[in-house]
């Protein structure tokens, strides 16, 4: 029998319906009156913000409001501003009862971090775009502002939070580190990456859209002009030429050009965009960064050094084997990452191995005159008698000890007797080596007896201390400048601290540029960077005449490159600058070469216009370089050492050795100490003097390819 409903239950049915639909409009009336009010505030905060960053206008600063969220339909950015300081992504917050603890963010109890993880991702996003024009990934900044909040200053999940009323001087704090030429580049990519909402936007009435202005005509690259972007406010932005930005040559030479204007220290922080990408990639291990000189890689690490430790937990560590390129390098990073900077270490290997012997207590009298008198006495007492017929120098012999036996930490005869000796010419067979090791034992018994340790030592002792007490969450992350010149007990020591976790250990370096004897394979370390080495092969320093000056000096030179393969040495795809040719003034002695030094000073900042801060005269000899010290100061002219150069701006020649310079880079370079015999393109006969001539040609060839815009060499005799 069919269902039926008498009339009396389908009238109540029917008021129940009535009844429960009257109830859910009046919810929904409820809820949508609440909707409507979060936006009103959310859009009135927004407002706010934008009056409270609206001065920005008024010094140079793009503010780009209400644009599209990349990557989504409907998601809405409140507003990108580009200026001076950087980029920075606002976001406004209207959350009451906020509170900031060990990492995470707080509304009343509910925790609210999660909340942030979206523009993180924006900010990850932008960063990679942005690499594309060559903008290092720590110009740009996502910030949240608390509406109505004062005080506040945190980052959680890589994000700034501040109060409204600190915004301004936020953004302002960091200072003046793009250029306009930069800026003006920024503005067209991102006006592409955050594009226009549809509909009017309600922000922009105090907040106009930017113009953006053209780069500048003049700068060419292989003859291409630079192309102009025509201003938003007059017509729509051609976006295939937005686009075409990062494959621009003309947009590149017109960053190049106006960064080569500032003084050398802001030139050594400028990223190509392929050196951008670099910085932000990541590696399953231990990677490898090498490169001929003047490919960026130094600069490459300063910037990578930055992103790991905003991206990573933990310190980062950067070093190298000279002594004063960490205190540059640390001064560079204050300017370029303000906000990092005390999460990096910048420390010199020996010094760190110190430094860390020191806090753990361990015993150690590290004094390198009486370990040279250790030394000299255990060549007199054994080392004379046999190995003195070999012709060497005792020299020789105790770069043999220092780097190819103490380098490596070989404590067994029979571990040297079978040993390749990388880098090393001179063939040494079964009886010499024994003679080598009765020198080894005599010097390590002088040291023993004078109670006292050389350089290696601490190296060794480091290492056998980690060995023994691991050290895990020390730093995240280890980057290693001209890796090349550290021996093999070292790069395992640093590998000891972070071992192989991703963007662990980066080694940074080439192998043409080893100046030190011996050598060592990654291999004999335990490190493998197989599929994780990477090329940077763009010459973006020096000049093609300068180049090809320097490239003399090391054509056909073989060497065994730290990953243990014999090569002839990495040569620049391209060179992006053309300049005058080197000069060369050839003296009959050191008066008339001091005259020509001063005079080249004198015209290089007269008629080339180059600061005496950007000038370098490096030498070869400690010796040297008190005698160029002395002729400058008579002719009036401030001088630096490069012992106390610290990566500041200053208004003075600077003066050191070549060993010195390393890593580093200047306008113009005089190397007045060259002597006609290193210029010969004739090989010496002996095997020693072969390896002594290459170590030789390898350091002028540092020295030469410091230059950035001009060279000059002094020869005498």
């Amino acid at each position: 029998m069919p269902f039926t409903m008498a009339a009396g239950d389908s009238a109540a049915a029917e008021a129940q319906r009535q009844l429960a639909l009257a109830r859910a409009h009046e919810q929904a009336a409820v809820e949508a009156k609440a909707t409507a009010a979060r936006y009103g505030i959310a859009e009135e905060t927004e407002k706010r913000t934008a009056r409270t960053l609206a001065p920005l206008a008024g010094i140079g600063f793009h503010l780009l409001a209400d644009r599209a969220w990349p990557g989504t339909r409907r998601a809405q950015v409140d507003l990108v501003v580009i200026g001076q300081s950087g980029v920075f992504i606002v976001d406004t917050k209207a959350w009451a009862e906020v509170t900031i603890n060990q990492g995470r963010i707080f509304r009343g109890e509910a925790d609210v971090t999660d909340d942030l993880l979206s523009l993180a991702s924006l900010l990850d996003t932008t960063q990679a775009d942005l690499v594309n024009i060559g903008l290092a990934p720590g110009e740009v900044h996502a910030l949240i502002v608390l509406a109505g909040r004062s005080g506040i200053d945190a980052t959680v999940h890589g994000v700034r939070i501040v109060g409204e009323r600190d915004a301004l001087r936020t953004i302002t704090s960091y200072g003046n580190r793009l250029t306009q030429t930069q800026i003006d580049a920024v503005l067209a990519r991102s006006l592409s990456l955050f594009s226009q909402v549809s509909g009017p936007a309600p922000v922009v009435a105090t907040v106009p859209e930017p113009v953006v202005p053209a780069p500048p005509a003049t700068v060419e690259l292989d003859g291409e002009p630079a192309h102009a972007v025509q201003p938003v406010n007059d017509a729509p932005v051609n976006d295939a030429l937005v686009n075409d930005v990062p494959d621009d040559p003309a947009t590149v030479a017109a960053l190049l050009a106006a960064v080569m204007a500032q003084p050398v220290e802001e030139w050594m922080s400028f990223l190509h965009p392929d050196q951008a990408k670099l910085v932000r990639r990541s590696f399953a291990g231990p990677s490898r960064v090498r490169g001929p000189a003047g490919s960026g890689k130094t600069v490459v690490g300063l910037h990578r050094a930055a992103h790991l430790a905003r991206t990573r937990p933990g310190r980062v560590l950067v070093t190298t084997y000279v002594r004063t390129l960490p205190d540059v390098l640390s001064h560079l990073l204050r300017r370029l990452a303000p906000d990092v900077v005390d999460r990096v270490d910048f420390v010199g290997v020996h010094a760190f191995a110190s430094r860390l012997l020191r806090d753990q207590g361990v015993q150690f009298r590290l004094d390198p005159k009486a370990s040279d008198a250790a030394f000299d006495t255990a060549w007199q007492t054994v080392g004379r008698a046999q190995l003195g017929e070999l012709g060497q120098t005792p020299r020789y012999w105790s770069d043999e000890i220092q780097h190819v036996l103490k380098g490596r930490g070989i404590t067994r005869f029979e571990q040297y007797a079978d040993l390749a000796r990388t880098g090393r010419r001179l063939r040494l067979p079964v009886g010499s080596r024994r003679g080598v090791w009765a020198l080894f034992e005599a010097y390590q018994a002088e040291l023993n007896r004078r109670r006292i340790n050389d350089y290696a030592d601490i190296i060794l002792l480091a290492e056998q201390h980690l060995r023994d007490h691991p050290m895990a969450d020390a730093y995240s992350s280890v980057i290693v400048d001209e890796a090349q010149d550290l021996s093999c007990a070292m790069v395992r020591m640093l590998h000891q601290l972070v071992g192989d976790e991703p963007d662990g250990l980066t080694l940074i370096g080439d192998g043409q540029q080893s100046i030190y004897p011996g050598g060592y394979a990654l291999g004999e370390a335990g490190i493998s960077v197989a599929g994780r080495g990477v090329v940077l092969d763009i010459n973006y320093r020096n000049t093609k005449q300068i180049l090809s000056f320097a490239q003399r000096l090391v054509d056909g030179d073989e060497y065994t490159d730290i990953e243990g393969v014999v090569s002839r040495g990495d040569v620049p795809s391209s060179v992006l600058r053309d300049g005058a040719p080197p000069a060369i003034s050839r003296c009959r002695d050191t008066s008339e070469l001091e005259r020509h030094l001063v005079e080249r000073i004198g015209s290089v900042t007269r008629e080339v216009g180059t600061s005496v801060g950007d000038v370098a005269v490096l030498c070869q000899t400690k010796r040297a370089v008190d005698g160029v010290t002395r002729a400058l100061e008579r002719a009036g002219i401030p001088v630096i050492q490069l012992e106390k150069y610290r990566g500041e701006t200053v208004d003075r020649v600077k003066v050191g050795t070549i060993k010195r310079a390393k890593g580093l880079e200047f306008k113009q370079v005089l190397i007045p100490d060259i002597h006609p015999g290193q210029t010969s393109m004739s090989l010496p006969v002996a095997d020693g003097d072969h390896e002594r001539w290459e170590l030789e040609r390898r350091e002028l060839y540092v020295a030469m390819t410091r230059a950035r815009d001009g060279l000059w060499v002094g020869i005498t005799g």
